[in-house]
Formats: C-alpha cells, structure tokens, sequence
C-alpha cells in the first residue's frame, strides 16, 4: 500500500527556507507569489493490506522521526 506524509511548519513559525524561495521567485519575475511554505513529502510503499493498520503505522513514524512535532504538523494520506 501507498502512503504519503506531508511535513510541514506549523502556521506562525518561521520559514527561512519559504522566504528565500519566494525572493528567488520575485527576482526571477513571479511578482504575482505573495508567500511561500517550504515543507517536506515523504512517500512510502508499505507491504500491509490493512488501511487502519497502515495509517497506525505512518503516524507513528511521523511522531517518531519525520516529523518534530514542537514546530511542524503532518498529514497522512493513503494513495
């Protein structure tokens, strides 16, 4: 099974990284880019045919290691 996690800032923390994307994007002409958030995707193949259990097991590996949960949220999504 197909799983997906998104990794990203939680809303009021800084994004240096989303700040120089979104610099870089003005400077190149895409002055239309109000702001940018700059996070992480994660994709995993999963040898489980059990939904429940997958989406289990991927929140857990987010709590443990993919993400730092004092400053990011993530989400799961089953492909």
């Amino acid at each position: 099974m197909k799983v997906r996690i998104d990794v990203m800032l939680k809303e009021g923390v800084l994004d240096p990284q989303g700040k120089a994307i979104g610099h870089a994007l003005k400077t190149l002409g895409f002055d239309n880019v109000e702001e940018v958030r700059a996070g992480k995707t994660f994709f995993l193949d999963v040898q489980e045919s059990d939904v429940a259990k997958v989406m289990e097991m991927a929140e857990e590996m987010a709590h443990t290691i993919l993400a730092n949960l004092v400053i990011e949220d993530f989400k799961v999504t089953i492909l």
